[in-house]
């Protein structure tokens, strides 16, 4: 585990972001950790999250034109990773989002900000169906740009409940040819866990949900 990996799960945990208990998933799987990103929400916090994004997508080697935020947990994201690109690693970062309707005055288009082209790598949340993903990859293929990666928060990296024995990352993968990268994995959890020394029970409950639920490495 990187330093900026540890400090992102310290700063999860101190803003509630990360917690531990008991907590029902959409899939009606009872998770013992739930992370929230929608916490993220205020000039702090966004600043933090916006420098291990860019800690990230700089580990990851990511070679991009353009980020691309969805709309619209994306767009607060995305603004917040390339001021941190710029500011912390001294690189230009071109950005942009989408709207979630077109607007037929002034500039008009669904896209604001630098406009799609080249290389693009999406930066969001979470993938959990896939479908969120998808729809930025159509909005990328219409504007005659390429999909050169993904950037998240968190991969649970748990399989989808559809019976493929697979992740939703590991679909997107897969279905597209692109890596997918996450600050953050649930192991990634577990290690600062278990470095700490202080969160037995809920380390065993951790062990149990992956060793039910976790992809097959």
């Amino acid at each position: 585990m990187k330093d900026y990996q540890r400090e992102f799960i310290d700063f999860a945990l101190q803003n509630n972001v990360l917690k531990f208990g008991s907590f029902t998933l959409k899939s009606n799987r009872v998770s013992p950790y739930f992370f929230n990103a929608g916490l993220f929400n205020s000039g702090k916090t966004l600043g933090a999250i916006g420098r291990f994004y860019a800690a990230a997508l700089v580990d990851a080697g990511f070679s991009y034109d353009v980020l691309f935020g969805p709309a619209y947990k994306g767009i607060p994201l995305v603004c917040a990773t390339a001021l941190a690109l710029t500011n912390e690693h001294n690189q230009e970062a071109p950005f942009a989002f989408n709207r979630k309707e077109k607007k037929d005055h002034g500039e008009g288009g669904d896209i604001v900000g630098t406009p799609l082209s080249g290389k693009i790598v999406v930066v969001d949340d979470v993938i959990t169906a896939g479908t969120a993903i998808n729809e930025s990859i159509g909005i990328i293929k219409a504007n005659n740009a390429s999909l050169a990666g993904v950037l998240v928060a968190v991969d649970r990296a748990e399989v989808a409940p559809d019976g493929s024995g697979k992740s939703a990352i590991q679909a997107v993968q897969e279905k597209n040819g692109v890596p997918v990268r996450a600050i953050i994995t649930m192991d990634h959890i577990m290690e600062y866990m278990e470095e700490k020394g202080t969160y037995g029970e809920q380390l065993t409950l951790m062990r149990e949900y992956k060793a039910q639920y976790g992809i097959k490495q």
